[in-house]
C-alpha cells in the first residue's frame, strides 16, 4: 500500500496561566463549532470502596452550577439550536456540545461556570437524585441485560481486586449508596480544575477569537493543583488460563478469550490491533470465516481490545455457539486461528485491508467535527501531542506484516489466555 499523506487539520495549542490547555481546530466550512472538554480523571482514580463517582459526576455536572440552575445546562443549549452529551471511562471524563457559532460564547460560559463554579449547587438533593439515576442505569444497562455482566466478569481475570483497572466504570451498588456529600466534593476538588482538563474548539471559529473566549471564561478559575496520577506497573501475561464460567437469561452459549496486551503508547499496541482486527475485526475476518460461514459452529464471532492508557489494555476473541456445539470446540478453534496468525503472520491482502479499513474510519472520523475535536481532546490528553490526528493513518500503515506475527506471538499466546464461558440458564443452574 502506498504510505497516505499526512492529514493537514491547522491546530493551534496554547496553555492558559492556571493549566487549561486549548486546542483550536479552525474550520468555516459550516457555521458550527465543536466543543469538546476532556477531565484526566475515570474510574482508575477512584478510591477502594468509592468506585463509580467519575461516571456519577458525568451525570452530577449536568444538575447546575452556580450561575446555572438544575436541568438549566440542556435547556439553554437546545434553545439555541445546539446538543450535548457525556462519556465517561477508565481513563478521562468528556462533556462536548455542537453550537451554531453564535452560541460558541454560551456553551464555554456553561463549562466554565460548572468547572469553577459547581459546588455552590452540589447539594445532597442532587446528589442523591443522580445516584438513583446511575443505579438504574446500572440495572438495565448491566445487570439485567443479556450478557451484561461480562466486563465484571472479565475484569478480576486480568487485575487484582485493587488494581486502578480492577473494577468496572459505573462502579458498584454498594459504593454508590456509600458516597457522602462529602466524597463528592473532595472528588470533584480532586480532580476537576482547568491543570486537569483539555478544551478543544473545532470549527467555524478564528483561533484568536477562540483563544480570546477561552481566556474570558476559564481563564479566572484559580490554578488548583491535582494529585499525581501514579501509571500501575505492567502486569506480565497472564498464567495458567483462569477460568470463571456464568449462567444467565442469554439467547445462547457465548466464549471470550482474554489478554494481557500493551497500553496504547506502547510500540507493540497497533500491530495488536491490527492482530485483532484479522481475526475478528470484520466478517471478512479468519474467526468470523472458520467460525460462522465455515464450519457454522458459531453465529458470530469477532475480536477487540478494551484500551487502556497505562500497564495494560486487555484483548478479546469470542464466538456465539450455535445450539449443540459446545464452547471447548470454540475455544480450541479460535486458538488455531491465533496461533496460524502468530506462525505465518496476516497475508497481503488482510494487511491492505485492515490499513485501507482504519484509513477509512479515522478520514470519517476526522471529517465530522464532532468526532475530529474528541480525537484531538484524546490525543492531547493521553499522548500530549494533538499534532498526532495528523500522523496517525500513517504511523497505522507503516505497521508490516513481520510486526503482526511478532505482536501475535507476544502477547496473544495461547496459554496467556483466560476464559469467561457464558451459558443460558438452565434449570437449577447458577451463576
Amino acid at each position: 500500500m502506498t504510505p497516505p499523506d499526512e492529514l493537514r487539520y491547522p491546530l493551534h495549542d496554547h496553555t492558559l496561566p492556571n493549566g487549561l490547555r486549548v486546542v483550536i481546530n479552525p474550520e468555516h466550512h459550516a457555521p458550527v463549532v465543536a466543543v469538546n472538554l476532556w477531565y484526566g480523571v475515570g474510574s482508575r482514580d477512584e478510591e477502594p470502596g468509592l468506585t463509580g463517582l467519575a461516571h456519577l459526576f458525568e451525570h452530577v455536572m449536568f444538575q447546575g452550577s452556580e450561575h446555572v440552575a438544575s436541568g438549566e445546562h440542556f435547556d439553554l443549549l437546545q434553545a439555541a439550536g445546539a446538543t450535548g452529551n457525556a462519556t465517561t471511562w477508565f481513563d478521562r471524563t468528556n462533556y462536548f456540545e455542537a453550537v451554531p457559532t453564535g452560541a460558541l460564547e454560551l456553551a464555554l460560559w456553561l463549562e466554565a461556570d460548572r468547572m469553577g463554579r459547581l459546588l455552590p449547587a452540589l447539594t445532597q438533593a442532587n446528589l442523591d437524585n443522580q445516584r438513583e439515576v446511575v443505579k438504574e442505569e446500572k440495572r438495565q444497562r448491566y445487570d439485567n441485560a443479556p450478557y451484561g455482566d461480562t466486563i465484571a466478569r472479565l475484569l478480576p481475570l486480568a487485575f487484582p481486586s485493587e488494581h486502578p483497572y480492577g473494577h468496572t466504570v459505573i462502579g458498584s451498588m454498594a459504593d454508590l449508596d456509600a458516597a457522602t456529600l462529602d466524597d463528592a466534593h473532595a472528588f470533584f476538588q480532586r480532580w476537576y480544575s482547568p491543570a486537569n482538563a483539555v478544551l478543544t474548539l473545532s470549527g467555524d471559529v478564528d483561533p484568536e477569537r477562540g483563544l480570546t473566549l477561552a481566556e474570558r471564561h476559564f481563564g479566572p478559575i484559580p490554578a488548583r493543583s491535582h494529585p499525581t496520577r501514579p501509571a500501575p506497573p505492567s502486569l506480565p501475561p497472564t498464567s495458567g488460563v483462569p477460568r470463571d464460567s456464568a449462567a444467565g437469561d442469554v439467547p445462547a452459549a457465548q466464549l471470550y478469550l482474554q489478554w494481557r496486551t500493551p497500553p496504547r503508547s506502547h510500540p507493540d499496541a497497533d500491530a495488536v490491533d491490527i492482530a485483532l482486527s484479522i481475526l475478528g475485526g470484520s466478517e471478512t475476518s479468519r474467526l468470523y470465516r472458520t467460525l460462522v460461514r465455515d464450519s457454522d459452529l458459531a453465529s458470530s464471532a469477532g475480536a477487540g481490545a478494551l484500551p487502556l492508557a497505562v500497564g495494560n489494555s486487555l484483548s478479546h476473541v469470542f464466538a456465539r455457539a450455535r445450539d449443540g456445539v459446545d464452547l471447548s470446540a470454540l475455544e480450541d478453534a479460535c486458538l488455531t486461528e491465533i496461533q496460524r496468525l502468530a506462525e505465518d503472520g496476516p497475508t497481503d491482502a488482510e494487511l491492505h485491508r485492515v490499513h485501507v479499513q482504519f484509513e477509512r474510519e479515522w478520514l470519517t472520523d476526522a471529517s465530522r467535527l464532532e468526532s475530529r475535536a474528541d480525537l484531538i481532546s484524546g490525543l492531547t490528553m493521553l499522548d500530549g501531542d494533538p499534532q498526532r490526528l495528523n500522523r496517525r493513518v500513517t504511523e497505522v500503515v507503516a505497521v508490516d506484516a513481520a510486526a503482526v506475527r511478532g505482536a501475535t506471538r507476544r502477547w496473544l499466546a495461547p496459554e496467556a489466555r483466560a476464559v469467561l464461558e457464558y451459558r443460558p440458564t438452565t434449570k437449577g443452574t447458577t451463576a
